[in-house]
């Protein structure tokens, strides 16, 4: 008969929390397995504020999370991982493993994965940024934990930065590596870094330096227009080639393409705006699901831009930056929109079996 009562989501982030939400208020069971140990996912981990406006993060997600945790509907599962999968639509028996190795098999009749992305190493970059030579070359998630504490430093002397660079596209639009996509959010978060930067040293001249600025919706008006006309942030388009150390300063080399000549200046702090890639727990639900991957890595959809949820296996539904690089607002509707499916399928199932 298999189970047509119980939805399985996979990753607890925004994506999957959603999903859950949905699956329990359209009247089925959920069970929800994050691998760490707290949920939330990459935002509520990493991220101070939340694009576009600014709000807290724990204060934007908090309802979110509590509600989850409040749920009868949702069993959640942390420090859990999917290890085995057998079975098809409607009576698929998942192998969950605990960390400290316990396994139990749980049957459910459809699956949503959650999982989520992780942010480009840039040491990858051959170094050429120096992320891994200079304490003062950062990324995007550091400058976060910056955030958080309530400080912006430089971390190798612990005092207040006068010059900070932004440098885009670390990881994303670039075919030596095989990143050859836009990572859609790096762009705004960035422009949402340099005015905390500004608010928070007033004093503080910050630089954006972009091949071209992607903003959509409304990011350019409540973003992009904002950090440059109140808080004096410089968009510099241009190419960066290398970060090096001049005395206790960054020096960064590269070409000012609008003026089109060579350009070096001096900065306190580079801070580079890292991509998404697939994460490691993409990667491992691919192989387990046996879900094909598109061209760039993530999971592959079926449906173009119609459908952004369905993959190819039957029962089997994916939400957020699992398939592609997406934002908050992205994700939490293909949260929404896998629960639709999801239980509209059992829902069918279910009728077929009377």
């Amino acid at each position: 008969m298999g189970n047509t009562e119980t939805v399985l989501i996979v990753g607890a982030g925004p994506g999957g929390m959603e999903a859950a939400r949905a699956v329990a208020d359209l009247g089925k069971k959920a069970i929800l397995v994050e691998a760490k140990g707290e949920i939330g996912g990459t935002p509520y981990s990493s991220y101070a504020t939340l694009t576009p406006d600014l709000q807290e993060t724990e204060e934007a997600m908090g309802h979110i999370v509590r509600g989850i945790h409040q749920n009868p509907a949702i069993d959640l599962r942390l420090n859990t991982r999917v290890v085995k999968s057998e079975g098809e639509v409607g009576a698929f028996h998942v192998t969950l493993e605990s960390e400290d190795s316990t396994q139990t098999v749980v049957e459910v009749g459809s699956i949503i994965v959650a999982t989520g992305f992780q942010h480009f190493d840039p040491g990858r970059e051959t170094q050429m940024y120096g992320y891994y030579e200079y304490d003062d070359v950062i990324t995007l998630v550091d400058a976060e934990r910056m955030f958080k504490s309530g400080a912006i430093v430089r971390p190798s002397n612990g005092e207040a930065p006068e010059r900070v660079a932004f440098i885009q596209c670390v990881g994303s639009r670039d075919r030596q590596i095989g990143n050859q996509y836009c990572s859609k959010v790096c762009c705004g978060i960035a422009s949402k870094q340099s005015i905390e930067i500004k608010r928070m040293l007033p004093n503080a001249k910050v630089f954006i330096f972009y091949i071209d600025m992607r903003m959509y919706g409304f990011w350019e008006d409540q973003i992009y227009w904002k950090a440059q006309e109140e808080y004096k942030v410089n968009y510099v388009r241009g190419i960066v080639t290398e970060v090096i150390r001049k005395g206790d300063k960054l020096l960064i080399k590269g070409e000012d393409t609008t003026m089109g000549r060579p350009m070096e200046v001096l900065m306190d702090m580079v801070i580079l705006s890292v991509g998404m890639e697939p994460s490691k727990g993409t990667l491992e639900m691919a192989k387990i699901f046996n879900l094909p991957r598109e061209s760039h890595g993530f999971l592959q959809t079926v449906g173009g831009p119609l459908d952004t949820v369905t993959t190819p296996i039957p029962g089997i539904f994916v939400a957020g930056a699992a398939a592609g690089p997406k934002d908050i607002e992205d994700t939490v509707s293909m949260g929404g929109a896998a629960a639709a499916k999801a239980v509209g399928m059992l829902n069918r199932m279910a009728l077929e079996e009377v």
